[in-house]
């Protein structure tokens, strides 16, 4: 699916730089970042939650994750919860995969961490799963009244144990056979 050309016009009646990238489809932050050969830390991931009665955009890098527990607190609520997809497309009025990373196309609140604010250009979701927006961090800071908190943790990543190979069993063929002669 294409950009949605609603958001277009807001980032240019905005003035806001960007450039529209084009890729494979991806479903994931992880997807884009190997398909466009950036670092996840340049790759956004956009989220939402709801927290206290009301849905929130949630941005993070991609290398990290969210804690629930500090966007609470970010928040002033007690408890956030994902949405299933189909909760988020019926609330958004939207079809799964066409969640942008602006949360003025949704009417909701956008929430970045603070992680977010220390790269210079960074990648976010169009809402297509074939294009994505390329931006100054400070650009898109500009583009709604936009909430910065410190929410993100450093994802666990399974340890791996250095383990020696142990070295297979010599085999030898029990019969050598002669390569067959041609007539």
């Amino acid at each position: 699916m294409p950009i949605n050309k609603t958001l277009i016009k807001k980032l240019d009646a905005l003035g806001i730089k960007y450039d529209i990238v084009e890729h494979r489809k991806v479903f994931t932050a992880y997807d884009a970042a190997q398909t466009m050969k950036k670092k996840v830390d340049e790759i956004v991931k956009s989220l939402l939650v709801k927290a206290g009665g009301t849905y929130y955009l949630i941005h993070v890098p991609a290398s990290k994750n969210i804690d629930l527990k500090k966007l609470a607190k970010t928040l002033d609520v007690k408890k956030v919860t994902f949405p299933t997809e189909k909760v988020v497309t019926n609330a958004l009025k939207i079809k799964p995969g066409s969640l942008t990373a602006f949360g003025f196309a949704h009417k909701v609140q956008t929430v970045v961490d603070k992680s977010l604010t220390k790269a210079k250009k960074v990648i976010f979701s169009s809402g297509s799963l074939t294009e994505s927006i390329e931006m100054n961090i400070k650009e898109f800071l500009k583009t709604d009244d936009v909430k910065i908190g410190s929410f993100s943790i450093a994802k666990k990543l399974p340890k791996v144990k250095n383990v020696k190979a142990k070295p297979k069993k010599k085999t030898t063929p029990k019969k050598k056979v002669a390569p067959k002669k041609k007539k």
